[in-house]
């Protein structure tokens, strides 16, 4: 077995995907969306870029054949060539494993080692824009095989980060970390079986292997698709037995809410969320939930005669906030109209911040609701990088309304997840493209301001509109669920 630089990776992300690649049916891995193939696109060159700075040589071995890649840096270190570009370095463990370590750059420096007085230094290069733990430990792994081939030490080894630019590794710190994490994964994959499937949307939404190992949860109906079951949090409920949805649902919040990281409020959240998916119902929030303050319907969720629905897509890499769409909801008139406020390209952006502030003007008592922070985070921020006065601003931010937090703040849903689509979803809304997601809206921009199709653009407007309509829906829902629930409760 072969333990590579990208498996040590994948490990520290998901121990069972590292497990996978290795053993898993590779036709039931699903192919990498466009929003991968572009990270993978921009971290190639992020790679070019970089290496423009060096004089380097690259080996040349057939692919995937590590022992001849090994052998042909090999014979580049005893040459004392400058700089090596993805050469491939051997060590052998005690497992009869062989680590296969391939930094981006080998760097000769003055030293003692097996060669003469000269050593390498390993360089990682990353598009990340900080030096996340994760790269450590991958720069230090480099170290450590790199010690083995040389017969030396090297002080130091380096990331190259998109805008943090180099990085000095602690290596003396880490090494002890890495060794552990290392051993661990070895352990994983001379297992007989996969690790334990676990769902983490942050963590898995990249990953290949997704649908998989969702399909396997489901029919296992397994704690991590409820909503607030972190990984440290099912490990305490695996040792009070509680591994179904069932024993969870039948649980009293007493008994976890002196497990760590759980407390009242979490202990009673997590009960009710198990009850909820087992019933396959809403739950809301009685008043004597150990929650924050209850809801005033009428101002918190007010019903007005316009209402506006805003969803904001934007391109993190440049920066842009590129598509302002808002629903206007008119009930006096019955009448619902969408206007997509697009900046075709990044420098358009202000122009676009100007027909926004004049159109949510034009209603100037409407709420503005919206599905999470980053609506009002934006607005603050182009306000203040297009100087817009204060007084216009103060009174246009206090008109918005955030349904996420009223959501959670008052209901228990049958959901995997709170976020936009799985919530609207089970209210019976859906997306014209199912596929749709904000990533898949940051490539088609790209794709847009590379080839001109307005085919794109379309998609974009139409995947934004849906957003609007679905936040619009989950508001209506939420105000007929809440006031039937008011209704119940007075008789």
């Amino acid at each position: 077995m072969f333990l590579t630089t990208e498996l040590l990776l994948q490990y520290q992300r998901c121990s069972r995907r590292a497990f996978l690649d290795i053993y898993g049916d590779l036709t039931q891995r699903d192919p990498p969306s466009d929003y991968l193939l572009k990270l993978i696109q921009d971290s190639a060159a992020h790679r070019r870029t970089v290496l423009t700075e060096y004089a380097w040589q690259q080996p040349t071995w057939p692919p995937r054949d590590w022992i001849a890649g090994g052998q042909a840096t090999l014979e580049m270190m005893r040459q004392g060539v400058e700089c090596i570009y993805q050469g491939v370095l051997l060590r052998e463990t005690p497992e009869g494993v062989t680590l296969v370590s391939q930094p981006d750059l080998l760097i000769k420096q003055p030293g003692q080692s097996y060669f003469g007085d000269w050593i390498y230094v390993p360089t990682e290069i990353r598009l990340g824009k900080r030096p996340k733990l994760e790269y450590q430990i991958l720069a230090t792994f480099h170290t450590y095989v790199l010690a083995a081939v040389q017969g030396a030490w090297p002080e130091t080894s380096w990331l190259i980060l998109r805008e943090k630019g180099a990085y000095e590794v602690d290596l003396w710190t880490l090494l002890p970390q890495m060794q552990t994490i290392l051993q661990e994964c070895l352990q994983t994959l001379l297992a007989p079986e996969a690790p334990e499937v676990f769902i983490a949307r942050n963590r898995c939404n990249l990953c290949g292997w997704l649908n998989y190992c969702s399909g396997v949860a489901q029919a296992q109906r397994h704690l991590s698709l409820l909503p607030g079951v972190t990984a440290s949090r099912y490990t305490q409920l695996q040792a009070l037995d509680l591994v179904t949805v069932e024993s969870l649902a039948s649980s009293t919040p007493t008994r976890l809410e002196t497990l760590p990281g759980f407390g009242p409020e979490v202990a009673q959240r997590l009960v009710w969320q198990a009850q909820a998916v087992l019933e396959n119902r809403a739950i809301a929030y009685p008043d004597k939930s150990p929650s924050s303050k209850p809801l005033n319907l009428s101002q918190e969720l007010p019903t007005a005669p316009v209402e506006l629905y805003f969803d904001i897509e934007a391109e993190p890499d440049l920066n842009v906030a590129f598509l302002h769409g808002v629903l206007v909801v008119d009930r006096r008139t019955q009448q619902e109209t969408f206007h997509p406020l697009l900046a075709e390209r990044p420098e358009d952006e202000v122009l676009v911040w100007q027909q926004f502030l004049e159109l949510v003007n034009d209603y100037p008592d409407a709420p503005i609701f919206h599905f999470c922070p980053y609506e009002p985070q934006t607005v603050a921020r182009l306000a203040k990088l297009y100087d817009t006065p204060s007084p216009w601003v103060r009174p246009l931010l206090n008109r918005f309304v955030d349904l996420h937090e009223r959501v959670t703040r008052t209901v228990i849903l049958p959901v995997e997840s709170y976020a936009l689509k799985p919530i609207a979803r089970w209210v019976g809304f859906d997306w014209r493209d199912a596929k749709a997601n904000g990533a898949q809206a940051i490539c088609w921009y790209s794709q847009w301001l590379e080839t001109g199709d307005r085919a794109y653009l379309d998609a974009i407007v139409q995947y934004n509109e849906d957003d609007c309509r679905a936040t619009y829906q989950i508001k209506e829902w939420l105000v007929g669920f809440l006031q039937e629930s008011l209704c119940s409760e007075l008789v």
